[in-house]
């Protein structure tokens, strides 16, 4: 749209509140609200960015809707940034890639770490069945293992699931090693027991010294029996324990009288940001979490988020210069569009949006921008928290947890393709920080034969000798992700083994979407982020090595090759629409010239020949 085109359309909106897209074709390029969609509109004929003077250029259309109430235009427009995620506009992709430590609502609560908790139910003891009582999130797996077993050593609380618990007669092999008391065969009787789950929840509320103190004094021991080695690891688990804690803090306890209060950070890194949020109740801090958004434009860097105070309220000012001013105003709206809002928000600048300022005093909330006190460092641990993630891909640092490697940040999947044997080929496809990295695929012929797992052996075996050698030009992935079950991962195995390619491999098993690894099978929930890498990736495989299977089958030469009036380009066309010469040898004459590029004397050849 030219400056003119966006005038005339302006000239026909009403000076009313409302939602406005900017279209390229069928794709919304941005959303923005208005409380006047006519002055809005017409102002993005004189754009003040560069960004936005490229989106007016690109767009070829210009779609609103009006609503009653300013509030229900800022609301319309949250759903819409989410539904359509537009290019142009900041938009939130929740974080749901760390840790939690969940204290479960059994008669004999299990305490385990997760990321998908069964419920949430805060600051309460777990006595009885009902909801679990969640901690966290936390941003450190290792140390949240490392707490929790020591936990366990500690106050004995089990960790198998319900199913190992029902209907046991002897205590299991944690109660040997002294990880659990038994509840399971009252080797401990339930009351008791309940008492150790208490002094395992008030650790993680906060009171450090419930596990730090016997930790100290079994070290104590340790070293004086000169046990020098258990005294060090004691050491470094006392170090663990005592760290747990540290992000949080005295500051945890500064919040007034407000019932609820979310403080805010925000750290930008090029086009990424990310929000921390942490949720204090009572006084008492009871949530963490962290959220991605993608902000397209030029960004504040996170150095100077404290302190400048972005004023221009309309979307062609700070939304649109980018910074933590805009990256604020769109995570209140599309956060708090859906949840319930917080009694008091701190925040670490103003967000400079008056429509969402009017919005939140509407609704009763506090917004406070901290400078000193204990409110300050509320909001500078929010930070912290925020610049800890910036610029991360969550679903790869969620499969690396959840398989216990490094990281994930670059996977390569392999399938393989053949038709009963015949033209077998095999695909290497490369994700790095979950996108795919074409110019990086690559795919191989392989021997004719009937059998998947020598396919898959040779396929592998032929990636990694290359880069064994030397002869691969791209780096050397995290994990490889192999379309298949136990048989084709154990294929992929010997190969990497015969190789001497020291990579970690997995399975992905369609049947079921089982994680098949070396030690273990997980059948994570269908909605699980990390799940979804691998389903990608693993699609992805099989994508790649059917199209190339298929231009290989039609490569080969049949008797097709010798019927006059068919080509190479007819030929194929025949074969895509019946699938076998022996498909087009049954075809009838009318079947045949339904065919592009086969006429009644060229059916008759066919016929005739076949």
């Amino acid at each position: 749209m030219n400056t003119e085109g966006v005038r005339e359309r302006a000239r026909s909106l009403p000076r009313e509140p409302g939602v406005y897209q900017f279209q390229e074709g069928e794709t919304t390029l941005y959303v923005g609200k208005a409380v006047d969609l006519h002055s809005r509109v017409r102002s993005y004929a004189d754009p003040r960015s560069g960004r936005i003077r490229r989106m007016v250029d690109r767009a070829d259309g210009l779609e609103i809707a009006v609503t009653d109430t300013e509030t229900q235009a800022l609301l319309l427009e949250a759903n819409l940034i989410k539904r359509h995620q537009p290019r142009y506009n900041v938009r939130l992709k929740d974080d749901k890639s760390y840790p939690m430590v969940q204290v479960t609502g059994h008669e004999a609560p299990r305490i385990e770490v997760t990321r998908d908790p069964d419920g949430r139910r805060a600051g309460t003891a777990s006595g009885g069945d009902g909801a679990a009582t969640v901690f966290g999130p936390y941003t450190n797996m290792g140390r949240v293992e490392t707490v929790v077993k020591a936990l366990r050593e500690v106050y004995g609380v089990r960790g198998c699931s319900d199913h190992k618990y029902a209907g046991r007669d002897r205590p299991c092999l944690d109660y040997e090693m002294g990880l659990c008391t038994a509840p399971c065969t009252r080797e401990i009787d339930l009351e008791r027991y309940r008492e150790d789950v208490t002094a395992v929840e008030r650790f993680l509320e906060g009171e450090a010294g419930i596990l730090a103190d016997p930790l100290r004094r079994e070290m104590k021991t340790a070293a004086e029996d000169r046990n020098f080695e258990r005294a060090a690891n004691l050491r470094d688990r006392l170090a663990t324990v005592e760290a747990f804690h540290g992000e949080g803090g005295e500051a945890v306890q500064s919040v007034g009288d407000e019932r609820a209060v979310d403080v805010l950070g925000v750290a930008i890194e090029g086009e990424t940001a990310t929000v921390a949020r942490l949720r204090a109740e009572s006084g008492k801090l009871v949530d963490r979490e962290r959220h991605t958004l993608e902000a397209p434009g030029p960004a504040t860097p996170p150095s100077a988020s404290r302190g400048s105070t972005g004023t221009d309220s309309n979307d062609e000012g700070d939304r649109e210069r980018g910074g933590v001013p805009a990256v604020l105003a769109a995570f209140l709206v599309q956060y708090y569009a859906e949840r319930d809002l917080p009694d008091a928000l701190l925040l670490p600048e103003r967000h400079g949006d008056e429509e969402v300022t009017a919005w939140l005093e509407a609704e009763g909330v506090s917004v406070r921008v901290p400078g000193a006190g204990r409110e300050a460092k509320l909001v500078e641990l929010a930070l912290k928290n925020a610049r800890q993630n910036v610029g991360g891909r969550d679903e790869c640092g969620m499969l690396a947890d959840a398989l216990e490697i490094d990281t994930a940040r670059r996977i390569e999947g392999f399938d393989v393709s053949h038709a009963q044997g015949s033209s077998a080929v095999g695909s290497n496809v490369v994700v790095v920080d979950g996108s795919a990295e074409t110019a990086d695929y690559r795919r191989k012929k392989l021997d004719d034969r009937n059998d998947d797992y020598a396919n898959m052996r040779m396929l592998l075996e032929w990636r990694a000798r290359r880069a064994v050698e030397g002869r691969d030009d791209r780096p050397d992935p995290d994990l490889l992700v192999i379309d298949g079950g136990e048989g084709q991962l154990e294929a992929a195995r010997d190969a990497l083994a015969a190789v001497d390619w020291d990579v970690p491999a997995i399975a992905l098993a369609k049947a079921d979407e089982r994680v098949i690894t070396p030690e273990r099978e997980y059948s994570w929930p269908d909605d699980a982020p990390h799940l979804h890498l691998l389903q990608r990736v693993r699609d992805e495989a099989h994508r790649f090595a059917v199209q190339y299977h298929r231009t290989v089958r039609d490569e080969v030469k049949t008797v097709l090759d010798d019927v006059p009036g068919v080509g190479p380009e007819t030929r194929k066309r025949l074969l895509g629409r019946f699938g076998s010469v022996e498909n087009v040898r049954e075809a009838s004459l009318e079947d045949l010239q339904s065919v592009s590029g086969v006429g009644e004397k060229t059916a008759a050849t066919i016929k005739s020949r076949l």
